[in-house]
């Protein structure tokens, strides 16, 4: 099993839309200060208050949706391996015969036309 990053827990930016911090959420205009010590104060108890809840909600919650997750992902895989893909590779078998027919046609079709219309507007010059 690989040995996973404590650190860096999204590395590959899934989650980069989130903005949670403090300054990404509250933030006073220039000319309209509240006291200091009120946005000392907000900022460690929106801090706290934010951490606790996230901790307790991972804590009750995230184990059971992990797990929800694993399931979905795992079946979805399941689908694409063993029914969606050699679906996919038997249409292609049997519509093989039908794609080879329709260019067929449509180059029998299609080829005198374009050609003629591009022999008649190859005789028109270019005046600029």
């Amino acid at each position: 099993m690989p040995e996973i990053d404590l650190i860096s827990r999204d590395p590959n930016a899934i989650n980069s839309h989130i903005q949670v911090a403090f300054e990404d959420v509250l933030a006073e205009p220039e000319g309209i200060h509240s006291f200091d010590c009120v946005w000392r104060f907000s900022y460690l108890c929106f801090e706290f208050w934010k951490n606790f809840c996230y901790k307790l909600a991972t804590l009750c919650c995230g184990l059971c949706i992990a797990m929800n997750w694993g399931c979905v992902f795992a079946e979805t895989a399941f689908y694409h391996v063993w029914y969606i893909t050699p679906a996919l590779k038997i249409m292609e078998i049997n519509c093989g015969p039908w794609k080879k027919c329709c260019r067929i046609c449509l180059s029998c079709l299609m080829d005198p036309c374009c050609e003629s219309m591009g022999l008649l507007f190859h005789k028109f010059e270019r005046h600029m």
